[in-house]
């Protein structure tokens, strides 16, 4: 499974979201600090959910990083997020 494909799959579970998308951005990265070969590294995420609706702009990026987990958030190197509800 992609990095893109698990991102995909556990913000899918968690949240249930209206609008998911998840863009890997790594190759606009090519030469940058944190990119590798094979790309993966930099992604960009927009997610429309419920649940994030009455959230904060930092809670509603806690409440993702969270669903990501510390094992999937060490292996990314940057993540642009656009979260609401």
């Amino acid at each position: 499974m992609t990095i893109s494909e698990e991102i995909r799959q556990r913000l899918q579970t968690r949240f249930a979201p209206e609008l998911l998308a998840v863009v890997d951005e790594s190759e606009g990265h090519r030469g940058h600090a944190g990119w590798r070969e094979g790309g993966e590294t930099h992604f960009r995420v927009r997610i429309r959910a419920a649940e994030l609706g009455p959230m904060s702009r930092l809670a509603r990026h806690r409440a993702v990083h969270g669903a990501l987990g510390p094992g999937l958030m060490a292996r990314l190197h940057a993540l642009a997020l656009e979260a609401d509800g």
